[in-house]
Parts: structure tokens; sequence; C-alpha cells
């Protein structure tokens, strides 16, 4: 049994509303909880190193303190 409504002047079917809004409702969601592109990596105050080798290895410092604390989380 099929109830038809009056919108914007034509006669649309139950079943057609119904599915309309099961197919809003599932793209938004989907669209909603897929994840967002590939985010950017927070960068830090400028480097100020009196030579390359001083930002070289504050440079390598901070890689080798970061992985340490993914390990630490893990």
């Amino acid at each position: 049994m099929v109830v038809y409504y009056e919108i914007a002047g034509k006669k649309i079917g139950s079943h057609v509303l119904s599915m309309a809004t099961l197919g809003t409702i599932f793209t938004g969601s989907f669209l909603a909880t897929r994840g967002g592109g590939a985010q950017k990596k927070e960068q830090g105050p400028p480097i100020n190193a009196s030579s390359k080798e001083e930002g070289d290895f504050i440079t390598e410092f901070l890689k080798t303190a970061d992985s340490g604390d993914k390990k630490a989380q893990h």
C-alpha cells in the first residue's frame, strides 16, 4: 500500500521518499566518517643554528625524539 504525497506539484510515493531519506543518511554518514586527506604535520619553530652541522644535529635529534615518543605510546 502506497501513500502519495504532493510535493512541488508532483505526486511522489512514500516508498520513493523513504529510499531518498535512507540514501541521504547513508551517503552523509559515509562522507562524514571516511576521514580527511593527508593532514599537514605541524611545523615547529625555525632552527637558528650557527652552522650547518649544528642544524643537521638538531634535526636528527628531533627525528629520533619523535620516534621515541611514538614507541612509548604504543
